[in-house]
């Protein structure tokens, strides 16, 4: 009997989930891995200072605390509490950790989500509905903030003035698709003046550092024969899915990102099969969506053909969404090593 039988293993392809605007707003809070974050376990990093800064700005803001122009490590003048902490930084360097912490720290009625997820929420229950739901809330806190999709951004920006203004605070951290700006401070004028009017009202929290991950994992994405792969699937245990790689690229091409939580539900495992360099940036950026929520769910990744961390070519490596694949390659060396699942 084949292990893929033992364990009735279903397939990703198999999937086809909708997602209403009642099941966004369930899922608004943080991802399993981040549900008992808080600052006292964020592990700063001792050569990047900003990171132990980055902890007493958030934990100022959550206390409505005076904010200091110019830097948490530079001269510091009291000015009154701003309503937006906005978290720049490279990946890997807890950004997400302080969001989640600064989440736990505020009082009910609270929301935590990717920037998708809030564009999907007005997509499914209008602009109006949207606001009058979000509105008067505690916090409303954004990870990683898009600035590739001019059209989103300005919807969201527009949402978030409206909400600054019911009284609610707002916290972000930074996505910064152009390489141009490399993975900079940058990011942070980039945001701010796609917010226009909001600019003064965020303060700017700039986290240094190297990815976390790799202080602990090394190497590339782990892989495994493809004769052991059904094998490997079950030893890691269900509920599980195999899928060949090329038939998981095509799915996602037909399931909104907004609804790949749906695909990842109530998985522990992930098995590819035959994955090699992608072709295209458009299946490469619908990969990295995924990844990101395989991460969210802390779903193992069991993979046979090319280390998954080198799927990305490099051109894909040399051009403007170059931070958003360097993420998605540590991520999956996580997830493939099975380090923190």
């Amino acid at each position: 009997m084949t292990a893929e039988r033992t364990l009735d293993v279903a397939h990703l392809v198999d999937r086809t989930p909708t997602i209403s605007g009642p099941e966004i707003v369930a899922h608004l809070v943080p991802p399993r891995q981040f549900q008992s974050a808080s600052l006292e376990s964020y592990r700063p990093d001792p050569d990047y200072p900003s990171q132990a800064a980055a902890v007493e700005a958030v934990r100022s803001f959550a206390a409505g605390g005076r904010a200091a122009r110019g830097g948490w490590l530079g001269r510091r003048r009291a000015e009154p509490a701003r309503p937006g902490i906005y978290l720049d930084g490279g990946f890997g360097v807890g950004k997400t950790h302080l969001l989640a912490a600064l989440w736990h720290l505020m009082p009910e009625r609270k929301y935590f989500g990717t920037f998708i997820e809030y564009t999907a929420l007005v997509g499914a229950l209008g602009y109006r509905e949207a606001v009058a739901l979000l509105r008067g809330s505690s916090l409303v806190a954004i990870d990683e903030f898009e600035l590739d999709d001019p059209g989103d951004t300005m919807v969201m920006t527009r949402l978030l003035g409206e909400l600054v203004t019911s009284g609610t605070r707002i916290a972000a951290t930074s996505n910064t698709p152009p390489n141009a700006l490399g993975e900079g401070r940058f990011a942070a004028q980039d945001f701010l003046r796609e917010i226009h009017g909001l600019a003064d009202r965020f303060t700017t929290v700039r986290i240094d550092g190297l990815d976390y991950r790799r202080r602990e994992i090394t190497g590339h994405a782990v892989t495994v024969p493809d004769e052991e792969l059904e094998d490997a699937v079950a030893r890691a245990g269900g509920p599980a899915t195999i899928d060949d790689f090329d038939a998981v690229l095509r799915h996602l091409g037909t399931v909104h990102p907004s609804r790949y939580v749906g695909l990842v539900e109530g998985l522990r495992t992930v098995a590819l099969r035959g994955v090699h360099e992608l072709a295209g940036q458009t299946e490469a950026l619908r990969l990295v969506a995924f990844v990101d929520r395989l991460y969210d769910a802390q779903v193992r990744v069991i993979a046979s053909g090319l280390p998954l961390d080198e799927v990305f070519g490099e051109d894909m490596l040399a051009g403007g969404y170059r931070k958003k694949y360097l993420r998605a390659m540590s991520r999956l060396i996580a997830l493939t090593s099975g380090e923190g699942l």
